[in-house]
């Protein structure tokens, strides 16, 4: 089996994961401010990719900035988390109904997402949850192809919201690996309803407010 190249990020995209990592991480606190100049310098990068990353992760509802007060961890509650969901789960339904026909011949991209979820689960690794659960969707959305779906979805910052969900929130699930073999097993049987299960898996995954 040929190994994939390894995926190349922006400078932009590097500081915009390492500012996500540091939130989802408890290193900025929700209210506490991010200083620009110091992020530029721990990572010896100018301020412009750095302003550029904040302005992005603005866009996603993560951070916030207001005159004379810069830039904040936002206060999320479970009511902001939630709101992408109904959404995500609106954008998975189409995916799935588009990439149905596909999947049903070929789930080899969906596969090694459940495999590593069933090692995950087994050693209770949340990081590897969040990780695979994600790398799953993701792949059942590109299987859709439609950029401009795929481009929609990206945008909802579904990683960064699945984490800090978890995190924040404490809706860990015990196992993810199953729920995913399952829709793994309705493409492959051509389920005539897939669009719709995909639908309620996403919206399951919803935190409570």
């Amino acid at each position: 089996m040929t190994t994939p190249p390894p995926v190349v990020h922006s400078l932009r995209e590097q500081i915009r994961e390492h500012i996500v990592e540091g939130i989802v991480s408890g290193r900025w606190k929700p209210g506490e401010r991010i200083v620009e100049r110091r992020i530029a310098t721990e990572l010896q990068v100018s301020q412009t990719p750095v302003r550029e990353a904040l302005r992005e992760l603005e866009s996603l509802r993560l951070i916030e900035s207001a005159p004379n007060k810069g830039v904040r961890v936002r206060n999320l509650t479970a009511a902001d988390l939630e709101e992408s969901y109904p959404v995500r789960a609106g954008l998975e339904q189409i995916a799935a109904e588009l990439a149905a026909e596909r999947l049903a011949d070929d789930c080899s991209a969906l596969e090694p997402h459940v495999a590593a979820l069933y090692e995950a689960d087994a050693h209770g690794d949340g990081t590897a949850q969040v990780r695979h659960t994600v790398g799953f969707h993701r792949e059942l959305v590109r299987a859709a192809h439609n950029a401009v779906l795929l481009h929609t979805w990206e945008g909802l910052g579904i990683e960064v919201f699945t984490a800090l969900s978890i995190r924040w929130l404490g809706t860990v699930q015990k196992e993810y690996a199953q729920e995913h073999q399952d829709l793994v097993e309705a493409f492959r049987r051509r389920d005539p309803e897939i669009g719709a299960l995909v639908k309620a898996h996403v919206l399951g995954c919803a935190p409570r407010a």
